[in-house]
């Protein structure tokens, strides 16, 4: 089965903009014509690829498409450059997976300093965005360290260093006799999303005990740290960012492990590896700067 560039090029920007509308004005066609695209594109799979609403999103295969075609745009972008042919001046956009603690300490440099890429960043737990590679729906993510993926090149990046930390309030509270396993099973704790087992894992090593703590929810990791510093729970932070909380006593380090190391990697699909090398050696870089080896 052949697919129409044109009807690819509606899907994907239908999902990225969020109307047919606005669709149509990117693409220079009217919204008609954009319609017309998607139903014969619907027709030929027999599937619906976009759930219409406000904004629309996609299907699991809408989505994968929609991919598909920026992936194409990106290698074509790529082959003009090395074949030294006029650029259309439009410019490639990439889907990646990163993690938000990632995002909020060092990885935004690297991507900064990627000229000609949009970046549309999926945000998940680095143990889970390897599942966005594995299904196709990004080209490439930052994932936990030695969970190497099929059809991808892995790199290792170092590890991201956690600290676990409370407020003096809350320690005065929760932990009168120290951080044992029976205050840690009553205590409350903050995570990302339900998926997220940091602190879980922190208090596994910590006591030897897995303990399901009382859990505030706080997709946010400066949203986190504030928690954290108002007292609403305990949790790990990158270092980085609660070193002047702790400088100045506003947070402190509980627990006996000085530091929680995550070890992260950064994983690319083949097929986009030589189009995504510029990107990939920035991330590289911007990690030595900034993680533990």
């Amino acid at each position: 089965m052949k697919f129409d560039p044109a009807q690819l090029s509606a899907v994907a920007a239908i999902l990225r903009l969020g109307s047919f509308e606005l669709a149509a004005a990117e693409l220079g066609v009217t919204p008609s014509a954009i319609s017309q695209r998607i139903k014969a594109l619907e027709e030929k799979l027999g599937t619906n690829l976009i759930i219409r609403g406000t904004p629309c999103s996609g299907t699991p295969m809408g989505t994968r498409l929609a991919k598909h075609a920026e992936d194409i745009s990106l290698l074509e972008a790529q082959l003009k450059r090395e074949l030294s042919l006029e650029s259309d001046g439009g410019v490639a956009r990439i889907r990646i997976a990163i993690n938000a603690d990632s995002l909020a300490t060092w990885i935004m440099s690297a991507l900064a300093s990627v000229d000609d890429l949009l970046f549309d960043v999926v945000i998940d737990d680095q143990d889970h965005s390897a599942e966005w590679l594995r299904n196709g729906s990004v080209s490439a993510a930052v994932t936990a360290g030695g969970n190497a993926i099929s059809g991808c090149d892995r790199f290792e990046l170092g590890s991201l260093p956690y600290v676990a930390t409370a407020s003096p309030r809350f320690i005065s509270k929760w932990f009168p006799h120290g951080v044992t396993a029976d205050a840690l099973a009553v205590a409350p704790c903050l995570a990302f999303n339900a998926k997220d087992m940091l602190q879980h894992n922190w208090i596994e090593q910590e006591t030897g005990v897995r303990l399901t703590p009382p859990t505030h929810f706080i997709p946010s990791t400066h949203g986190f740290v504030d928690a954290v510093r108002n007292g609403l729970g305990w949790a790990l932070n990158p270092e980085r960012l609660v070193r002047g909380p702790i400088r100045n006593n506003r947070l402190q380090r509980i627990g006996h492990t000085p530091e929680y190391q995550v070890p992260l990697d950064w994983q690319v699909s083949r097929i986009m590896g030589i189009a995504l090398e510029p990107l990939t050696a920035a991330i590289r870089n911007a990690a030595a700067e900034t993680l533990v080896p």
